[in-house]
């Protein structure tokens, strides 16, 4: 079954655990979404409120993926540029799919849903994203339209003697 996206939920407290949990199984799964596992919930609970922060004051929007069940399976979240001179295009942040859901083309799914979100705010000629290198995540996101338009050798610090690439993507809407 297909999932149903949200753009702008009403935050709830059942929609706020859900999104915390899915992060948490997400990152504990080994997914490149700001921690490395493994990772409790309470490690991740204050990352949650800055999103939520950003939400408030307008800066950021929610798209939620719901399963059948209505779980919460898939987010992203859409942060407006705040440089006066970029605000031409928007940065796509904690893209994630709920690992139990992987393999049945939600990705791709969230990836469409997020490029139609953007292209319904008015003004946005871009989207933008960086992902960690060393599990391909790049040919993902370049099979739903994305370029790579730059990398950083060696930023992102997973580990000890674990150092990975941050790779720049970005799809134009225009």
């Amino acid at each position: 079954m297909p999932l149903t996206f949200t753009l702008d939920p009403a935050i709830t407290p059942a929609l706020r655990e859900g999104i915390l949990d899915l992060w948490t199984d997400v990152s504990n799964a080994g997914g490149s979404v700001g921690f490395v596992p493994p990772v409790t919930s309470d490690e991740i609970r204050p990352e949650l409120v800055r999103h939520f922060v950003a939400m408030a004051e307008g800066r950021t929007r929610l798209l939620v993926g719901h399963d059948e069940a209505g779980r919460v399976a898939a987010t992203a979240f859409l942060a407006r540029n705040t440089h006066r001179l970029m605000t031409h295009w928007l940065w796509l942040y904690t893209v994630m799919v709920h690992p139990r859901h992987q393999g049945r083309g939600y990705g791709r799914d969230l990836m469409a849903a997020a490029e139609e979100a953007a292209r319904g705010l008015g003004g946005i000629e871009a989207i933008r994203l960086t992902c960690r290198g060393g599990h391909g995540l790049e040919r993902f996101y370049a099979s739903c339209g994305y370029k790579e338009v730059g990398r950083v050798p060696d930023a992102i610090r997973v580990g000890p003697g674990d150092d990975r690439d941050e790779i720049v993507m970005l799809l134009p809407l225009r």
